[in-house]
């Protein structure tokens, strides 16, 4: 990701969500995009964002929902399994430690472009990609033989017209709920209230 970064792009800097290298209220607002299921500290690293900056604005998804995603449920339920699965926090468990919070579904559009695990809900046939495979944190985790085992059903499934049967009706719809999910916590700064809210708006917009 790093060297894929235009020339003049603003500066980058490598750490950890648990210890940030920067001092108390350095930003405007603190950024987290379907990562905090992977922190090996959850509520430590969130209470590093609420340090760094004054409103944390975190996308996640509810555990709770991971099952109900056909992929998930009729190709790779081992998913379930993974470590970062069983760990990844629910709304509550984020909201403990930020507290009050705004939450917002972000349903997945059908013309979805970004590559992580629910971009190709009404496109089976992209998740037979080693590319999309190979850009998705869960199926880099999955055990080589399970995941050849559940592209091989899936590609099986496709070819029959199997999956067609049971979800055919999904390219009629042009979005779908999938637990992603928008916390906005933390006060405004009066001076950066305009921009924060305008950055929240722009991560939402990013995934249609």
């Amino acid at each position: 990701m790093l060297q894929q970064r235009p020339a003049g792009a603003a500066p980058v800097v490598r750490a950890v969500a648990e210890a940030l290298p920067f001092p108390d209220q350095a930003f405007d607002a603190a950024l987290a995009v379907l990562t905090v299921h992977h922190w090996t500290d959850i509520e430590r690293g969130l209470l590093e964002m609420r340090r760094v900056a004054p409103r944390q604005v975190i996308l996640f998804f509810e555990p709770s929902w991971a099952s109900e995603f056909w992929l998930v449920s009729e190709y790779f339920p081992e998913i379930l399994a993974l470590g970062s699965e069983r760990v990844a926090p629910s709304a509550r468990r984020l909201t403990q430690t930020l507290g009050e919070a705004r939450i917002d579904a972000v349903p997945v559009p059908a013309h979805c472009v970004d590559g992580f695990g629910g971009s190709f809900w009404n496109r089976p046939e992209a998740y037979l990609e080693p590319a999309v495979q190979n850009g998705m944190s869960s199926f880099a985790q999955l055990d080589p033989q399970v995941r050849a085992r559940g592209t091989e059903r899936l590609r099986r499934d496709l070819a029959s017209g199997a999956w067609d049967v049971r979800h055919g009706g999904l390219g009629d719809r042009s979005e779908m709920d999938l637990g992603y999910r928008l916390l906005v916590a933390g006060s405004r700064h009066p001076a950066c209230a305009g921009p924060v809210r305008a950055r929240c708006a722009s991560v939402v917009e990013s995934y249609h």
